[in-house]
């Protein structure tokens, strides 16, 4: 073999190597933290088997499945009739939001790691979770936006679950982040325990674009969506302030009807 080829071939096999050794790298290390901090999966009571969506075990986390059911065609909550192409809010009140690109149902593992995410402060679930969004095909966008949390939720929570996810998003697909363009400027209740009338009129004015956007077409990431009332919110904000199309991704979609 000519000094030449095996120049080349060491350039094709070196990579694969790498990725082998930080393959089972990576295997070993989430063997080791789990016998070292052994945890129990809520889902099936079962003894967690990998660190990465640890404490929910492999099976259950491959459980979670992208929802292809019939969907609201603009904002993608689940329909029962397969004939149906929208919903009576998206019928009667259309968005300002072209369309919802949404994972999974709000249900199982899916809610299990949100909650553990967002609730018991389990920040490495965002990385597996993000990697969920990028099974879906995601349309050609001038940058992505995190639905932002107010000061005050900020220095409760620690963390904004919707920017770590799409800080994700952002490296693997290249898209620009802008991470402080949307602000949330008012503290809102809780919307667990609100009908839609409530969520809209709770939200109402909370959000406030930085600055002028000039015509960009933008992804808006949040994680869960059950009435859409924060989609819409921010998503009036922004094309009020120029944006020239909004496209919301969500995690997971609560509701059926």
């Amino acid at each position: 073999m000519s000094l030449l080829c095996a120049e080349k071939y060491s350039d094709i096999i070196k990579p694969k190597v790498r990725n082998i050794l930080k393959s089972r790298g990576y295997a070993v290390v989430s063997r080791l933290l789990n016998s070292i901090y052994p945890s129990t999966c809520p889902l099936c009571n079962n003894r967690s088997d990998s660190h990465e969506h640890s404490p929910i075990c492999t099976i259950c986390w491959l459980g979670i499945k992208h929802y292809s059911g019939p969907s609201c065609r603009i904002c993608a909550v689940p329909l029962v009739s397969e004939h149906a192409v929208s919903c009576k809010e998206c019928f009667t009140d259309a968005p300002l939001f072209s369309k919802v690109l949404n994972y999974g149902l709000y249900s199982d593992a899916l809610s299990e790691a949100i909650n553990l995410m967002k609730f018991s402060g389990l920040r490495r679930l965002a990385n597996p979770l993000a990697k969920l969004l990028l099974n879906i095909e995601m349309p050609e966008c001038d940058g992505i936006i995190p639905v932002p949390l107010s000061k005050n939720a900020l220095r409760e929570r620690g963390f904004n679950q919707s920017l770590l996810m799409a800080k994700v998003i952002s490296k693997n697909l290249r898209i620009p982040l802008y991470m402080d363009l949307l602000l949330k400027i008012k503290d809102t209740l809780p919307q667990v325990g609100l009908n839609a009338k409530e969520r809209k009129k709770n939200l109402r004015g909370a959000f406030k674009a930085r600055r002028k956007i000039n015509s960009l077409r933008l992804l808006l990431l949040d994680d869960v969506m059950t009435t859409g009332a924060t989609a819409r919110e921010c998503s009036k904000t922004l094309i009020k302030a120029g944006a020239k199309e909004v496209i919301v991704i969500t995690l997971a979609r609560a509701g059926m009807i």
